[in-house]
């Protein structure tokens, strides 16, 4: 049985679809899935049996011609059972229109946009926890015909764990603690514990080699990695420090607790990191205008950020 399913981007968003990977599979072994995604997003799958990756550029197919040839050749090449568009997105909705006149059954993620637009109106005072995103995943596969129970459990892939990782950016403003906070926390972190900087970018990979310049007992990784080494040297951090962004799915995807940082986001849309524990999980509970974004590249209602300005250091070291 061989599934073909397709998540484009972004990037924290694909790398949530592993972990359900794997335990769906191990629970199927029958069955195999090729994912469809963006080239640079391969490590991601790289140790999950029956997991072809299928890395795709979407320069070389522009518009509504070249998703149809992709449909064409992914037909052709994979012979594909059932599909699975866990994005549903323009370009996904077109490649499943095309696999469904061709006679495939095409299953689809439920978003629940209604529910979050519902969650983050910010006049909504009573606000409820909504599906985890992994679950929506894991639907789309049951919604086929299999049994798939996720253990949302962390499964560390190295036993000798030393140092704590910091990812103090974000792709969004309402993400991201300021930086002269996250500058005062490493100060702190870095007297009792080895601070390893993450990020990418020419600007984040600059400011975090100031960092390292300025506080001992620091180094920045930014921009020195593949992602497979990143995977890699984040399995081996006794805890990984990360804003509501891709840098906690890829502590879940190795099995490392992650401190998470929530501001304008809240883990009341379902994007807690597989396996990471609510306990974890450091943001201002007393500001019902949270959440009032889903991916936090919204202005803020208030004009103030008090979601991130309000979050004190020692709330952090307190997790630690």
């Amino acid at each position: 049985m061989r599934i073909l399913a397709y998540r484009f981007s972004a990037f924290g968003d694909v790398a949530m679809t592993a972990p359900v990977f794997r335990e769906f599979l191990e629970q199927n072994p029958n069955v195999e899935i090729v994912m469809v995604s963006r080239k640079n997003f391969e490590s991601l799958f790289a140790d999950i049996p029956n997991v072809i990756f299928k890395g795709i550029d979407f320069d070389d197919y522009k518009g509504f011609l070249g998703i149809r040839r992709l449909a064409k050749e992914l037909l052709k090449d994979l012979k594909p059972d059932y599909v699975a568009d866990l994005h549903d997105v323009i370009r996904s909705k077109i490649l499943d229109k095309i696999y469904v006149r061709k006679g495939l059954k095409v299953f689809k993620i439920n978003k629940g946009k209604e529910e979050k637009e519902e969650l983050t109106d910010v006049w909504n005072l009573d606000k409820k926890k909504l599906k985890l995103t992994v679950e929506r995943y894991a639907d789309v596969f049951r919604e086929m015909g299999f049994k798939v129970e996720l253990s949302h459990q962390l499964r560390p892939i190295c036993n000798q764990k030393s140092g704590v990782g910091f990812a103090p950016f974000a792709q969004h403003k309402g993400k991201m603690l300021p930086l002269e906070k996250s500058f005062e926390l490493v100060k702190i972190l870095a007297e009792k514990h080895t601070i390893y900087f993450f990020g990418g970018g020419k600007n984040e990979t600059e400011t975090l080699e100031n960092w390292e310049k300025q506080i001992p007992n620091t180094k920045s990784l930014a921009g020195k990695l593949t992602l497979s080494e990143e995977l890699d040297k984040i399995s081996q951090l006794e805890v990984m420090i990360s804003m509501d962004s891709a840098n906690m799915h890829l502590a879940s995807i190795v099995g490392t607790r992650c401190v998470s940082i929530w501001g304008s986001t809240h883990p009341y849309a379902g994007f807690l990191g597989f396996g990471q524990s609510e306990k974890d999980v450091v943001q201002i509970n007393d500001l019902t205008c949270r959440p009032c974004s889903v991916f936090g590249d919204k202005e803020c209602y208030r004009g103030d950020w008090a979601c991130l300005g309000e979050i004190s250091v020692q709330q952090i070291i307190n997790k630690i």
